[in-house]
């Protein structure tokens, strides 16, 4: 396979304009970690962003990065510490997972939508995305947003092409709001509670005036005890206090232990890459349902052999199904459709992601939307045909 390698948005633009005259199916790659996720590419060539590359603005006071789409992730997030800041959305390392190596790219992380356990309150990727450069499969360069959020006014198409996984352009630069990183943070844990309770507490807490920025639930598993985790970020004077107060506040569930320092950053990093899923190649799901409906998914779904853990208060399930490569798919989507809800197949073989639906199947409305926005920024289906939906 041809693989196009271009060091600037015009070697972009040319490429897919002439991969559009030639009618030629084009696979978008950046650092390749989440090459797994999504149906299979049947593509002819490859555009990979990886010499589209640097830090472009960094302006600390107005909390605001831009950076070429295949700049490793790994060279923002240090960019941002030695100032004290930080992308606010906790982006997945999907390596963990999927077995990759790699760098995770920035692009990959906006065409992705890629967040971690902190969305729950800080907010998705998209959320934070303020400004983006990107070529559409008519070859056509087109900057959308800008580099202060004062700036994003009338159709925002950077959170429309946030998650669109590569389907209906090529991003060449992303712009990202940014926060001060935190002084301090600690990890709130309640033992042994079944998941309809470790549900209801984490919901008590996030609908307290407390601030949570993480909210998971982990369940018994062999001879781990179950523990439902409440994060809490600030100075140090405010943690006590906050502490204090969810302690009183969800005293019917129990004692709260604590836990800081690097225990508790690796074990936000384990949820956020779904490492207990890690070495093995069992489908795995990701349910994205309300948080009083989380443990009704989770049963259902442990009932069909799965194990599941629970981030964003209950909100998002993980399941990895049991050995054997079907991943259940007229299933899973149907149980997610039944709570009000949509599921995204994360891992599968590559012939079961070529059988299944990956992503939750829209409405017939929401479909023509789909077709219709791949018209207007893709008209001839040459980027990343098929992806997300088959024939799309």
């Amino acid at each position: 396979m041809t693989v196009h390698m271009p060091g600037s948005a015009d070697e972009l633009t040319r490429i897919i304009a002439d991969a559009r005259a030639a009618r030629t199916p084009l696979s978008v790659a950046g650092g390749k970690t989440r090459a797994g996720l999504g149906r299979p590419v049947q593509a002819a060539a490859e555009i990979s962003t990886r010499n589209l590359n640097g830090i472009t603005l960094y302006e600390p006071a107005e909390l605001v990065i831009a950076a070429k789409a295949g700049t490793p992730l790994r060279e923002v997030i240090r960019t941002l510490e030695a100032r004290g800041q930080r992308l606010p959305f906790e982006p997945m390392d999907h390596r963990r997972l999927y077995g990759t190596t790699g760098e995770p790219t920035v692009g990959g992380v906006a065409a992705g939508n890629v967040s971690g356990p902190a969305r729950i309150n800080l907010g998705a990727a998209r959320d934070a995305m303020i400004g983006l450069k990107f070529v559409n499969g008519r070859g056509e360069d087109i900057k959308s947003g800008g580099r202060v959020m004062k700036n994003v006014t009338g159709l925002d198409l950077v959170k429309a092409l946030a998650g669109s996984h590569g389907t209906l352009a090529v991003f060449h630069e992303v712009c990202f709001k940014v926060l001060p990183k935190p002084e301090a943070e600690r990890t709130l844990v309640l033992t042994e509670l079944d998941d309809i309770r470790a549900i209801e507490a984490l919901s008590a807490a996030l609908g307290s005036p407390f601030e949570p920025t993480g909210a998971a639930h982990l369940p018994a598993e062999g001879m781990s005890q179950a523990r439902t985790l409440i994060r809490i970020e600030g100075v140090p004077s405010s943690l006590d206090y906050r502490a204090g107060q969810l302690a009183r506040l969800l005293k019917t569930y129990g004692a709260l232990d604590a836990l800081a320092g690097a225990e508790a950053a690796t074990l936000w990093a384990d949820i956020r890459d779904a490492a207990s899923f890690a070495g093995v190649p069992n489908p795995v799901w990701r349910v994205s349902v309300a948080p009083s409906k989380g443990a009704a998914v989770g049963a259902a779904l442990k009932a069909r052999g799965a194990r599941v853990f629970y981030d964003w208060g209950g909100g998002l399930v993980w399941a990895m199904l049991g050995a054997g490569d079907d991943p259940q798919s007229a299933f899973v989507h149907a149980e997610a459709a039944r709570h009000g809800g949509y599921a995204t197949l994360i891992r599968a073989s590559e012939p079961a992601r070529l059988a299944a639906d990956v992503f939750a199947p829209p409405a017939a409305p929401l479909m023509a939307i789909q077709r219709r926005m791949k018209s207007s920024f893709d008209p001839d289906g040459i980027l990343n045909p098929g992806r997300m939906y088959a024939g799309l």
